[in-house]
């Protein structure tokens, strides 16, 4: 090929552009951005003890507020209020009912102390957080479901039965042939990288046990 030539015949050089290393394409999928933002444990609204609670308290309140109520309006006041008015005056404080009672309402009040102060949804695990207003999670029988299918495509197992925990994940499988070992180390190895496939944020511990059909263990 002829090099293009000037107006007066000269040759004329076109200049060469070099690509900088820097500029070279990368392949595969870029990294995974770093997690943001609080993984925790989602919270539930618990609406069914805080209506019951709702309910209670109303019904004691309106009760109460209707007796004295009537009393003011020169009514007798109900025989059930007068009758615990008695009780509480003449019963002492050890008095065995009365420590019944109070322990009740003890663990009454312990029981909503927890439930305000625990997130709850157990059966919720929470996943990695890639954006800051995504917050996802899996529910623990899907996540067996995944591991089951999983273990079920390792060669020599014949059945499985998982149970996923918010530490542990344990699996209980029948290899009808096969080394047990070889069948473990299979199973570890496929179920350790279905587990980080699903991307939770607290990964449980994995503990698998192999067995023959008919055996305990």
């Amino acid at each position: 090929m002829s090099e293009p030539q000037g107006s007066e015949g000269t040759t004329q050089r076109l200049p060469v552009i070099e690509r900088a290393p820097d500029d070279e394409p990368e392949y595969g999928p870029p990294p995974p951005p770093p997690p943001t933002g609080s993984q925790g444990r989602f919270w539930s609204a618990r609406r069914v003890p805080a209506a019951v609670v709702a309910l209670l308290v109303l019904a004691v309140a309106g009760t109460f507020l209707y007796d004295i109520a009537a009393v003011r309006a020169h009514r007798d006041a109900m025989a059930w209020r007068r009758e615990l008015a008695r009780q509480l005056a003449q019963r002492p404080l050890d008095d065995t009912w009365v420590l019944v009672g109070a322990g009740v309402a003890a663990a009454c009040g312990l029981w909503l102390i927890v439930l305000a102060c625990t997130p709850g949804l157990r059966g919720v695990l929470p996943m990695r957080r890639l954006e800051s207003d995504v917050h996802a999670g899996l529910y623990r029988d899907a996540a067996a479901l995944v591991l089951r299918d999983r273990a079920m495509e390792v060669a020599g197992v014949q059945s499985v039965r998982i149970r996923v925990g918010r530490a542990r994940a344990d699996v209980r499988a029948l290899c009808h042939f096969r080394d047990l070992g070889d069948v473990r180390a299979d199973l570890n190895a496929a179920l350790e990288a279905a587990i980080e496939g699903l991307g939770l944020a607290r990964p449980p511990a994995l503990s698998v046990h192999v067995r023959r059909p008919g055996r305990k263990g």
